[in-house]
């Protein structure tokens, strides 16, 4: 909590907007208004307030319908919102906190349970900024690893949405979609800690050289187990290198031992790679990669299911036509 949080005031009565200013008057707050709630839409688009106080009956639109616009959107969504209301059915309770809603005040309302209120809310979202923030790091890390290597430019985030795609069509949950999509993106960030001269080196790596490459999955658990919020993309960070036959790495798992997930990325991941031209090899043609790809699933490197799914998604452009479209010109 800063002097700049600001916390943006929302009732149809210019009355009760000036009753909390009043009381809010003398703490760090920077204080907004709105009359409505098309209005406070559009205010907080404007200042991207860290709280918002809101009643609950306004006209154009009400407090729940507001809510459940800010809290419907990636990037709003986390922001506290305090419903202060004359409503106190359980039924109107449940309402709001279907909706969103993170408190309740009632009217009248204690202003010492106000400003408690609003301060704990407060300390809670500078706590998630933190992680929010933290997590930043550890993204544009990941960003790092692929900024080193021109050949490798765009590859995670082709790979989260190749696995997206893939989860979607195997049915997955929007919890497993959302780390396909991070552990897209984070699955080699422990390559940060290998060497240029091995990670860039344009011929065949020797036993040495593949055994330091083999601990990437080990320290890219490192550098994410940290943060709680990344617990879930751990095992496809580990497992994105074992093979369905019990020949990859680190731990040889085999078959259904390895976690689904990691299971999508590293099939996408070997098939991206394909596609992609290196220092000693061309980008190979969506065809002679599937084929590769097709060889490998029989020799028992690749789950058959999920090839049999992966080739249906990239042979036809009616089932995505951004992935079709970005392998068409290969």
């Amino acid at each position: 909590m800063t002097d700049d949080t600001k916390i943006l005031i929302v009732d149809d009565q210019p009355d009760n907007i000036e009753t909390i200013k009043d009381i809010l008057s003398g703490s760090q707050y920077k204080l907004f208004s709105a009359t409505n709630g098309k209005e406070a839409l559009e205010v907080f688009k404007q200042i991207n307030p860290d709280l918002v106080l809101l009643d609950a009956m306004m006209p154009v639109m009400d407090g729940f319908q507001v809510t459940r616009v800010i809290k419907n959107n990636p990037q709003t969504q986390l922001t506290p919102i305090i419903m202060i209301t004359a409503l106190d059915s359980m039924q109107d309770r449940v309402k709001g906190l279907e909706a969103g809603v993170d408190d309740f005040i009632s009217r009248p309302f204690n202003i010492f349970e106000l400003k408690a209120r609003i301060k704990n809310l407060l300390r809670l979202k500078d706590a998630v900024d933190e992680l929010e923030n933290a997590e930043q790091v550890i993204f544009s890390l990941a960003k790092t690893v692929e900024a080193k290597d021109k050949y490798t430019e765009g590859h995670c985030n082709r790979l989260a949405d190749l696995a997206q795609t893939m989860g979607r069509h195997l049915n997955l949950s929007e919890h497993d979609l959302k780390v396909l999509k991070r552990g897209g993106i984070l699955h080699d960030i422990g390559k940060i800690a290998i060497r240029d001269a091995i990670l860039l080196k344009p011929g065949k790596l020797t036993a040495e050289e593949f055994e330091i490459i083999k601990e990437h999955p080990k320290i890219g658990v490192q550098i994410c187990a940290p943060l709680k919020t990344l617990k879930p993309v751990l095992p496809v960070i580990l497992y994105h290198h074992e093979r369905y036959n019990g020949s990859g790495y680190p731990e040889g798992l085999k078959g259904e031992e390895i976690p689904l997930l990691a299971r999508v990325i590293g099939l996408v991941d070997c098939f991206d790679s394909l596609t992609t031209e290196r220092p000693y090899r061309k980008a190979l043609s969506v065809s002679q990669a599937l084929e590769i790809c097709e060889k490998e699933t029989d020799e028992g490197l690749w789950d058959p299911n999920l090839f049999s799914v992966f080739k249906k998604i990239i042979s036809d452009p009616a089932l995505n036509r951004q992935i079709f479209e970005w392998y068409s010109h290969i």
